[in-house]
């Protein structure tokens, strides 16, 4: 349908596509939030009444849906200037069925922070920001969901408050006069001839050859590929069609494939060849005779590709919502937590204090600690190492202070080992590679997809890299099937190019097959050998491999770990990629430091393992990011439910009915051929393959292969489906014992399916009693949080935080992260980096700050502050009338008290205005002392006080004076004057 679309598109249709309707699960959210989304969208444009082609599926007129008069009168229209009151919004908005959360960062969510509502709307392509005074709508802006900060002013905007569904079905959506078009061309159609169908697939958009008599004549769909033998004859039959007079027309996807066909030609397209070029999409040419017209399409010209959908309106949006925050450190009531200063306790909730709300921890014996909500940035969830569960530390005791010396004197030195290590690489002679020369020119413009920029981003910072005089260590962080692999091709050809050889490694024999395959066939243009090392070649196949490898003749080697082994000899390596670098044990890694030390290394990765995430950000890593899917790649619809034989055998009849293949993960050996004999008896016309790690070599290769070729219909497998395989028709996986798999194991599997720019469906089956319990239950509700495209970063945090850190940071550090949190254990090593490399930025807590005129509590301050006459105090806290939401208060006391410099603060103050509204004077007082902190930090002052007139900066054990030894004197009077005074004062020391 989105191909279909898109086609329809450049011949100026307004075409849109239906997709199914939005389903709830269990707990009542909807399982496909962007799908509901657009779906909404489509409903509404309907309900306009505007011209336009809607492709759906024949059931999707019988689904229940609002009204097409409510969804028109439920649309509002919003515009600065006008009154709108925020609180009668924030209620209309949960009325209906709007989530209400701390942070909008999906569609059908809301935020109330001050005077801002945040809302991302069913039907809208970018969330909103609405800020208040009172009840003035003040201004409209659209935000970015990953940094929360603005991006554009509008003029209006357009709300749809329509309930979700009624006892309106969407056929109700239809005009008298709108025609119905049904896919089924034989059937509806019978002047349509089907004169050859594809040889391998049973869908209806493969049947390429027909002709149907127009009006205008017949119409002939052709078969136009541009093969080398086949180039002549094409060529002249361009010549023909000039000479005759034709108007021939090329449709191509996208610029580089058009430099490409002229590159080819070898002629000016429209001077030379009388062919138009034009932009857009379309799967077949065809050819109109009577009127001498001819439409070529290129990705029959060029046929190694198949050319995705076209860059949908809607794709690149979805990937926005994909980009999403997320945070390890959300603390629910019974987590567990670390305190800097006392150590591993229970959070057992918020409580008012006698000084305004706190945190409320539990220790040892009972014992409870209350802490002021603005020192909760010292308190952090505590992330450990799984299994056994530490114990809670006594208040007041000695064992965490000494716990935490030791991992700190630990970490400074696995912080000087890390440091010194990046010194040697960045020292040690590498190759510098030559710049692009007209080879590497042509081979980028044979790719026939267009690169998103982030992947372009990802290749120009890799070229520039090899073009260094020092060896690279690149990373590579992007999604699965987000396009790594081609940023890896580009990087090998060039290597091959500059006269090096490459090592491809990958971590199973699978992937491997795949990669020779891909590689070989990008390759294949070139005078470059492309050969396979692995435990399915035979043993001469391999020393003929080795021998190559040996005297040079091979230019590319793709293998496993065999790669690495003593007898495979190099005569110039130049460029080492490692894929799916967190499959490989530690062991491996270690070996692949020490045989790859002053060769470029580029190193791809879906899941990014912790340490590697932690180097790249801390700047001991180059890492570039792909978090932007290719334009055809639709979400996975993703189901989680009891094991059911009913779900299993609609699913893969529904996936054998469109032509397409199943996945099924049944993950133990013992027990895989009863499953495959229960799948038989519930679907008998299913042809099931079954594959393992435990199978003959040679015959787990057939059943791939097989598979692949599309002549079975299930394969049912453990997880050696997880790692590489690409089979753009398989489109359904069930995963049995869903609960068995780690997080960042189940994202990997469902990005088997979907890559096809079909829609996709992951099936997520769990025991009944299982459906309620502890660390499975969270996991499943991960999964599907993050069901839209790019969230494998959120993915790998949230499985660190479910399953424990494990020895991700190293064998002699995982003691540490037991004892003192992974939270800590990353906050120690950053400050343990900064440290080493000279960095100014002071630790947390370094700078203290008192001032007998503040009152540092809301409590305390609405109890008249003190003694004090207003005149002569000062409130410092952020209000809870300003952020209602207490997460929200203890996310931006955590702000605040990261807040280093004084940079850092002007940030922070600018992104408090975007995301907060006004700022009311108590949080501009907070956002002062801060700054008078980082000042005093920068200068090594360990504490600030203000008493009297009096400014007491105590640094290095002693005091900062004047001459006649007295403390610097403020002249000001009223406190907020006191606190601008002791800044300029900070600032001329």
């Amino acid at each position: 349908r989105e191909r279909l679309a898109a086609e329809m598109e450049l011949w100026g249709i307004n075409a849109l596509v239906l997709p199914e309707p939005p389903s709830e699960t269990g707990d009542g959210t909807i399982a496909d939030p962007e799908s509901a989304a657009e779906w909404f969208s489509v409903l509404e444009i309907l309900a306009r009444s505007e011209n336009c082609a809607v492709l759906c599926g024949s059931e999707a007129f019988s689904a229940k849906a609002p009204s097409p008069a409510a969804l028109r009168s439920s649309r509002t229209t919003l515009k600065p200037g006008a009154t709108l009151d925020p609180e009668q919004l924030a209620k209309s908005l949960a009325e209906h069925d709007y989530e209400r959360v701390p942070s909008v960062t999906a569609r059908g969510q809301f935020a109330v922070r001050g005077g801002i509502i945040d809302l991302f709307a069913w039907q809208a392509a970018k969330p909103l920001r609405l800020e208040f005074f009172d009840t003035d709508l003040e201004s409209i802006r659209e935000f970015d969901l990953d940094s929360q900060a603005s991006t554009a002013k509008l003029l209006e905007a357009e709300l749809l408050l329509a309930e979700p569904a009624t006892d309106a079905t969407t056929a109700d959506y239809r005009r008298a006069d709108d025609l119905i078009i049904s896919i089924d061309a034989e059937t509806v159609r019978p002047d349509v001839r089907i004169l050859e169908g594809a040889a391998e697939f049973n869908s209806e958009e493969d049947f390429t050859l027909a002709s149907y008599g127009s009006p205008l004549g017949t119409f002939e769909a052709g078969d136009f590929v541009l093969e080398e033998l086949r180039r002549e004859h094409f060529f002249r039959q361009l010549n023909d069609w000039k000479r005759d007079g034709w108007d021939v027309a090329m449709v191509f996807s996208n610029k580089g494939e058009q430099e490409r066909f002229a590159e080819l030609a070898g002629k000016d397209l429209e001077r030379d060849l009388g062919l138009t070029p034009v932009r857009g999409e379309l799967m077949a040419g065809f050819t109109l005779p009577v009127i001498k017209l001819a439409v070529l399409s290129s990705s029959e010209l060029f046929g190694r590709y198949r050319t995705p959908g076209a860059s949908r309106r809607s794709t690149l949006e979805k990937a926005r919502a994909a980009r999403a925050r997320a945070t390890v450190d959300e603390m629910e009531e019974g987590d567990l937590v670390v305190h800097y200063e006392y150590g591993l306790a229970k959070f057992r909730g918020i409580q008012q204090g006698d000084d305004g709300e706190e945190l409320v921890l539990e220790y040892k014996d009972g014992a409870l600690l209350g802490v002021p909500l603005e020192q909760a940035h010292l308190v952090g969830k505590y992330v450990g190492m799984g299994g056994k569960t530490p114990d809670l530390n006594k208040l007041g005791g000695t064992a965490w202070k000494n716990a935490r010396r030791a991992a700190e004197k630990s970490i400074l030195d696995y912080a000087a080992q890390l440091l010194r290590v990046q010194a040697e690489r960045q020292h040690e002679p590498g190759f510098a590679h030559p710049p692009d020369t007209k080879w590497m020119w042509e081979f980028e413009r044979s790719f026939h997809f267009t690169e998103t920029a982030d992947q372009r981003r990802a290749i120009d910072e890799t070229k520039l890299d090899l073009e260094q005089p020092r060896p690279m260590d690149r990373l590579i962080c992007g999604d699965v099937g987000f396009g790594k692999t081609e940023v890896a091709i580009r990087a090998a050809f060039k290597a091959i190019t500059g006269g090096k050889q490459v090592a491809i490694l990958v971590p199973t024999t699978v992937l491997a097959e795949q990669h020779w395959r891909t590689f070989r066939e990008r390759m294949s243009d070139y005078p470059i050998r492309v050969d396979l090392l692995n435990r399915f070649r035979t043993p001469s196949e391999i020393r003929n491999t080795i021998q190559g490898i040996a005297d040079g003749s091979v230019d590319l080697v793709i293998g496993t770990h065999r790669l690495i082994s003593g007898d495979v000899k190099f005569k110039d390596l130049g460029l080492v990629v490692v894929d799916e670098e967190q499959r490989f044990g530690v062991a491996h890694k270690e070996k692949f430091k020490q045989l790859f030390r002053q060769v470029d290394v580029l190193t791809l990765s879906a899941t990014p393992i912790p340490r590697t995430l932690y180097m790249a950000l801390m700047g001991a890593r180059d890492m570039s990011t792909i978090d932007t899917p290719p334009p055809n790649r639709v979400p996975v619809s993703t189901t989680v439910c009891a094991y059911d034989e009913r779900v299993i055998r609609d699913a893969i009849r529904r996936e054998m009915k469109r032509g397409g293949q199943v996945f099924f993960l049944h993950n133990r050996v013992k027990t895989i051929e009863q499953m495959r004999s229960r799948i038989a008896e519930l679907v008998p016309e299913a042809r099931i393959l079954v594959g393992h790690g435990q199978m003959e070599k040679d015959e787990l290769e057939v059943v791939m292969h097989t598979f692949v070729k599309g002549e079975a219909d299930v394969l049912l497998a453990t997880t050696i489906i997880e790692t590489g395989i690409d089979i753009p028709n398989a489109n359904t996986i069930l995963i049995d014992r869903a609960d068995r798999f780690g997080l960042a194991d189940l994202y990997q599997l469902r990005g088997r399916v979907g890559r096809a720019g079909e829609k996709a469906y992951a099936i997520l089956l769990l025991p009944r009693d299982m459906m309620t319990a502890g660390d499975a239950r969270k996991r499943i509700h991960a999964i599907k949080q993050y069901t839209a495209l790019g969230s494998g970063f959120k993915i790998a945090m949230r499985d660190l935080e479910i399953r424990g850190s494990g020895n991700l940071l190293g064998t002699k550090q995982s003691g540490h992260i037991a004892q003192i949190g992974f939270e800590l254990y990353c906050q120690l090593l950053r400050q343990s980096v900064d440290r080493l490399k000279g960095r100014k930025d002071a630790p947390r807590g370094e700078c203290s700050f008192k001032a007998d005129f503040v009152i540092p509590t809301e409590t305390a301050w609405h109890r008249g502050g003190g003694l004090q006459p207003p005149s002569q105090s000062l409130p410092a806290f952020l209000p809870s009338n300003w952020l209602t939401e207490t997460s929200t208060r203890i996310a931006a006391y955590r702000e605040l008290s990261e807040a280093g410099t004084e940079k850092a603060v002007d940030v922070l103050e600018a992104s408090w205005s975007d995301r907060f509204g006004r700022i009311p004077e108590a949080a501009e007082n907070n956002l002062r002392i801060a700054r008078i902190k980082a000042l005093a930090a920068a200068e090594r002052i360990a504490s600030v006080e203000i008493q009297g007139q009096r400014l007491m900066l105590h640094r290095g054990g002693d005091y900062i004076l004047l001459e006649g030894r007295r403390f610097p004197r403020l002249k000001s009077e009223p406190p907020r004057s006191k606190l601008a005074e002791a800044i300029e004062m900070l600032r001329e020391l």
